[in-house]
């Protein structure tokens, strides 16, 4: 299940460009904190040879001893600035990544809601929030990290590998080969856990679909006694998590293991060509010590480019199943150029012969034909599974018949664009979402265009008004999630506020007054 690197480089550049003035401080950061790794070995050197020679002039030395000083206070000073470079590259580094992060799953949100209604069916609401958050975490290093670990990282094993051929070419071509085979190595190795990652993200998304369906369904799970086969469940799926993500950890621990081993080959052929040249008078012992420095900071990129490789088979994982979800197209599209427009005020309903059934073989409705005038009324009355709400489902078009034409308005409903369609046509059913928002933003759908007055002539007109003045912030009063704190009733009576506001052309009510008295209910119906 390998991704080509130009598929992360898209993603990348899709995401960091917005970004590019922040992306371009970061690598400047990172090119001076990378500089400076390089300079502080040559100090280094310069001590410990300085060091020698004072040793040996005893006295006539002292030149040197004044020096020493200056290049340990020198080391200290750059030492320092490194840290302090890095601290600054790895805060720039999670702002990139956290905003490139918060781009893809506003992305992946925006898609999702614009998938049709069979999308939704065919999918638990905790699977689609692990498809778009889990997912998306799962990339939140690879933003992040990607440049400094990876980027970065290699910037600094070339300058490395430069600097130790200017030592000798002997050393530079030794350590060059050493660090070209090890990533060879570890890039080989980064496949094999990639299959088990995407078996672990997919069974997490299982368990967290599984999650939300028996929590929406807690009042029925506990009153029908089923509490004790929905935990053998939740174990069972946890049972089914553990060995899935046992096997990926240990497949993604053998870049670990190989890291150990190159390293201590790594460090075998420093010593080696160390010993070697000092013993032919070639370097000195400050540059011997240098070559071991350059040796143990190459270990550090390769390390971490290990790490980040490691972090890529989940990145690889979440990236296909993100590339996935992108790939869904909704079966309800809007036609193409500028569609026709609905006439104004109340819209005449037409259907030609429609035939529709969730699965083509299994017909829900067969050859429905009727007219229904503007501003007229019309009861679909129908036994339990007989297609009521379905023909309802089709007039905002949350579905496309498979046979014949749905016309709203003498306008085939595939000719008009869904943003107007949906404009003009309102449906309410018994099943009334609300939402962890203000009074005024539940009513309004969030258009604050809607002025206030117009809101409270709404609830006064549907005898909604007594329950206004109790509200303590008035439309600013907070609804609980879910509706909690309000009865059935006024839940679907603030259903109809919408519909009132909306002054749609067409209203469909789907068993919307299931919860009305029968005083309330002759009140919506004038």
């Amino acid at each position: 299940m390998g991704i080509p690197l130009r598929r992360y480089w898209t993603l990348l550049r899709r995401y960091l460009r917005p970004q590019g003035l922040r992306v371009a401080l970061l690598a400047a950061v990172l090119g001076a904190n990378i500089a400076l790794q390089l300079v502080n070995p040559q100090i280094l050197r310069y001590f410990i040879d300085a060091a020698v020679r004072t040793a040996r002039e005893g006295a006539a030395g002292q030149g040197d001893a004044r020096s020493l000083t200056l290049a340990a206070l020198l080391f200290i000073a750059v030492a320092l600035a490194t840290q302090g470079l890095a601290v600054v590259a790895r805060y720039l580094s999670e702002n990139v990544g956290w905003t490139a992060t918060n781009a893809l799953r506003a992305d992946l949100a925006d898609h999702c809601l614009r998938l049709d209604l069979s999308f939704h069916k065919e999918r638990t609401p905790g699977e689609i929030i692990e498809r778009i958050d889990g997912d998306v975490n799962a990339l939140s290093n690879f933003f992040s990290q990607f440049i400094i670990d990876v980027l970065g990282n290699a910037v600094l094993m070339v300058g490395v590998l430069a600097l130790l051929w200017r030592e000798d070419s002997r050393v530079g071509l030794a350590l060059g080969l050493f660090a070209a085979g090890a990533l060879g190595l570890l890039v080989r190795l980064r496949a094999i856990a990639v299959p088990h990652w995407a078996a672990v993200r997919e069974a997490n998304a299982a368990f967290f679909g599984f999650l939300g369906e028996q929590i929406a369904g807690t009042e029925d799970v506990r009153a029908s006694g089923a509490t004790g086969h929905v935990m053998r469940r939740f174990y069972g799926h946890l049972r089914g998590w553990l060995p899935l993500e046992r096997r990926a950890g240990l497949m993604g621990y053998t870049l670990w293991m190989a890291t150990l081993a190159v390293f201590a080959v790594g460090n075998a052929v420093a010593f080696a060509l160390g010993a070697y040249l000092w013993s032919l008078g070639a370097i000195t012992i400050g540059t011997v010590y240098i070559i071991f420095y350059y040796t143990e900071l190459l270990r550090r990129p390769i390390e971490r480019i290990r790490t980040q490789l490691q972090d890529l088979q989940q990145a690889d994982a979440s990236i296909g199943r993100i590339e996935e979800l992108f790939a869904v197209r909704s079966k309800i599209a809007d036609p193409a150029g500028a569609g026709r427009p609905l006439p104004s005020g109340a819209l005449a309903v037409a259907f030609d012969d429609v035939t529709f059934g969730y699965d083509p073989a299994l017909p829900v409705l067969r050859d429905v034909a009727f007219r229904l005038g503007p501003g007229r009324v019309l009861g679909i009355l129908g036994h339990t599974g007989s297609g009521k709400t379905t023909l309802a489902r089709l007039l905002p078009r949350l579905y496309d018949p498979d046979w014949g034409a749905i016309r709203l308005g003498g306008t085939d409903l595939r000719a008009i664009h869904l943003d107007e369609l949906r404009g003009r046509v309102a449906l309410v059913t018994q099943d009334v979402q609300l939402f962890h928002a203000s009074v005024r933003d539940n009513l309004t759908f969030f258009d604050r265009a809607i002025p206030d007055a117009r809101i409270l002539a709404a609830l006064d007109s549907l005898g909604l008004a007594a329950w206004f003045r109790a509200l303590p912030d008035g439309l600013d009063t907070e609804l609980a999630p879910d509706g909690g704190g309000l009865s059935a009733g006024e839940a679907q009576l603030l259903a109809f506020v919408r519909v009132f506001l909306k002054d749609p052309g067409l209203i469909i009510l789907d068993e919307a007054s299931s919860r009305l008295d029968p005083a309330t209910e002759a009140l919506i119906e004038r």
